[in-house]
């Protein structure tokens, strides 16, 4: 709440002074924006303490919106924020207010304003330094679908340069196919509630002679599931996978994308017929990750 909210509400300055003073009731969370309790703030209520501090224009991005589009993303320290290039900006610790021409049409979640997620992937790599990192973060968009490549392309090119030349490269080595394609098998193991596979393995006999591949893997039970389904190479097909006892989900990418609840169906039924069956007698050796989203 803002002073001038408090106000209206007929509580004076001098009595918000002493209401947030040590040992009061209330807490200062920005000059002039105050906490109606002395416990820890969440998240949440430094997010909406940040935008009445910057205004009704101001635009959260950056890690926070990307997590409230959905994405896995690991919590960022400070909260970051766009806003116009008209605004004057007074720093505070725990906010980075960025001044902006292109302040964009924010997407509403849970009554806050996010950036949308380009151009929040955009905003959160810019000051990374370490490229390992930048591929992570670019990638999770990605990973989770909610832009491709060619959106964060373009989204760059409008954009400020600074800081673009790290981030240009490695978006323009990625390649976003086997990103998408796991991130969209991600999404149907939560829908499934299966328990988590081993990702992208090769399929041995006891000798170690290679038998095929599994993009996803359930060790315990002799499970199976093939996703990126492609002709067979060098001799392998599912058909060599099956004769083994392993029991085989196969489906494709398109699927994953238009049916996931059916193939979600699918992949718990398999779940549970290999469970009732014996365990081949086959191990794994992994393959090359697709990506480092996960």
């Amino acid at each position: 709440m803002n002073l001038e909210q408090l106000r209206r509400a007929g509580v004076s300055d001098r009595r918000t002074r002493r209401l947030c003073g040590p040992g009061g009731p209330w807490r200062r969370l920005h000059p002039g924006v105050v906490l109606l309790r002395n416990t820890a703030p969440t998240r949440q209520q430094l997010l909406h303490a940040a935008l009445v501090r910057y205004g009704p224009r101001a635009v959260i991005t950056g890690a926070d919106a990307l997590r409230a589009h959905g994405v896995k993303c690991p919590e960022a320290g400070d909260i970051q924020l766009l806003v116009p290039e008209y605004c004057r900006i007074v720093p505070y610790e725990g906010v980075r207010a960025a001044r902006t021409a292109r302040v964009p049409e924010p997407v509403v979640v849970d009554g806050l304003p996010f950036a949308p997620p380009a151009r929040a992937t955009l905003d959160l790599v810019r000051a990374e330094p370490d490229p390992a990192r930048i591929r992570h973060f670019l990638t999770l968009s990605l990973y989770w679908g909610l832009c491709d490549r060619q959106e964060l392309l373009a989204e760059l090119e409008t954009g400020a340069q600074r800081g673009s030349a790290a981030v240009r490269k490695v978006l323009r080595e990625l390649d976003e196919g086997p990103i998408q394609a796991h991130g969209l098998a991600a999404k149907v193991l939560d829908t499934a509630r299966l328990p988590p596979p081993a990702w992208d393995v090769t399929i041995c006999d006891r000798r170690g002679r290679r038998i095929g591949e599994a993009d996803a893997w359930w060790d315990e039970i002799g499970l199976a599931w093939q996703y990126r389904c492609a002709p067979p190479t060098a001799g392998f097909s599912h058909l060599a996978l099956a004769a083994t006892g392993i029991v085989l989900v196969r489906c494709t990418v398109p699927q994953l994308r238009q049916v996931p609840n059916e193939v979600a169906r699918e992949l718990a039924s398999a779940f549970g017929d290999a469970s009732r069956t014996p365990r081949p007698r086959v191990r794994t050796v992994p393959m090359t990750q697709p990506g480092d989203a996960a």
